[in-house]
């Protein structure tokens, strides 16, 4: 993983920063045609930042060495890393009304200037990585800055909302809706609300200067951690639903695997950040409950899901999409890891493993200037209109599936 790392995926992406217009180019097709021009993705840019970000901690950890970089020295991913924050403070900051604009045109422009709590959330989570291996303390006060905007334009009593105008009024939720329904609240935000949170919460830990804010994220991560619990994890079914109403009433029968297995790791890292502060009450039936809840997801992702060798995509009523997609191969390597070394039962290494054989056989596109596959059929050829660099399509989850086991390889032999 660590030479995959060094070899393909990084300088994939570093190949991608646009020394012109700043940021990093936005499209590229199945057929590796660059679209230069393509629009700019506030989500791909906070995610690339984040991956640069934690690529240089690796190296300061001493997991990556510079001698395992092909062609490239630490002070170039310091550098892209660099790119990367300054485009988003500069360029995707609303400085007008705060937020980050779901996407810029290639040139910087204000496109899509929907202020969207999902992409907020992405933002915090590359700034308070960016701030841990910088110290810039602008950079953390900008990940503060649009903490609050979550919570102050984004959160109701009972939760999160979804898509919001330039000027933080109510928007229709299309960005993060499919399947034919209209969510008010998903559990993809909320997940990934929680997750550049605890982010955001680990850095803080690090400062004696922030102890209302520090307060103040841990309250909110309990809030998130209650929702997942009461309603969001359906109990009966072993599983999360995925949309709902503004009451969390399920609109739709989906079971979506790949985000099951993400949260059940997701979760309990965020639960380690937490038990890290002292000043957080003791909440062990809730601490108690959601690790249970983790442990349910696992278990069902591979007793009934995982088919030796890789994860379908999701299922809705008795219809499995059986397409495999590159984050899903990744998040299940992530999830069986963790298992393994929360629990040491050894299935769950071997079907990491077996994930991880199949990424290297079917989903890195071994084409040379290219990096993962978008998306598979069922018998594990590629989908040839999915292309290879898109708004979603980015160095996140395969980036911290090879950051995540070389981190956890340093606590375990077997690994």
């Amino acid at each position: 993983m660590k030479k995959h790392l060094c070899t393909v995926i990084l300088p994939f992406w570093l190949r991608r920063r646009d020394d012109v217009n700043g940021g990093f180019t936005g499209y590229m097709d199945y057929d590796l045609h660059d679209d230069d021009k393509a629009v700019k993705g506030g989500i791909l840019n906070s995610r690339i930042l984040w991956f640069f970000s934690s690529v240089v901690k690796a190296m300061n950890q001493g997991q990556i060495s510079e001698e395992d970089l092909i062609g490239y020295k630490k002070s170039d991913i310091e550098a892209a890393a660099d790119h990367a924050y300054e485009f988003l403070r500069d360029v995707i900051y609303d400085k007008e009304n705060g937020g980050l604009f779901w996407s810029v045109t290639y040139d910087g422009k204000p496109y899509d200037t929907t202020k969207h709590t999902y992409n907020q959330g992405f933002g915090i989570y590359g700034l308070a990585a960016y701030y841990e291996i910088t110290g810039k303390r602008e950079a953390l006060n900008l990940a503060l800055d649009l903490f609050d905007v979550i919570e102050d334009h984004c959160r109701d009593k009972d939760g999160y909302g979804e898509a919001y105008n330039r000027d933080f009024t109510p928007a229709s939720n299309e960005k993060l809706s499919e399947n034919g329904v209209m969510a008010s609240r998903t559990m993809n935000t909320l997940l990934h609300v929680y997750e550049g949170y605890a982010k955001l919460l680990e850095v803080l830990k690090e400062r004696e200067d922030y102890p209302s804010r520090v307060v103040k994220v841990s309250d909110r991560m309990i809030f998130q951690l209650k929702i997942f619990n009461e309603k969001i994890y359906n109990p009966a079914r072993h599983r999360q639903e995925v949309f709902f109403d503004k009451k969390y009433n399920s609109l739709i029968d989906l079971h979506s695997f790949g985000h099951d297995i993400e949260t059940a790791w997701l979760i309990r890292w965020g639960l380690q950040v937490l038990k890290m502060k002292p000043s957080v009450p003791d909440h062990k039936d809730l601490i108690d409950e959601t690790c249970r809840m983790a442990v349910d997801l696992t278990e069902k992702i591979y007793n009934d899901c995982f088919d030796g060798h890789s994860l379908p995509a999701e299922k809705e009523g008795n219809e499995v999409h059986d397409h495999r997609v590159w984050w899903v191969q990744a998040e299940t390597v992530n999830g069986f890891l963790y298992e393994f070394m929360v629990n040491g039962d050894k299935k769950y290494l071997d079907a990491a493993n077996a994930t991880w054989d199949y990424i290297k056989e079917k989903v890195i596109d071994h084409r040379k200037g290219s990096e993962w596959y978008w998306e598979l059929y069922a018998d594990g050829s590629p989908i040839p209109d999915r292309p290879i660099v898109e708004e979603w399509k980015c160095p996140y989850h395969n980036g911290r599936m090879c950051l995540l086991a070389l981190s956890l390889s340093k606590n375990s032999p077997e690994l």
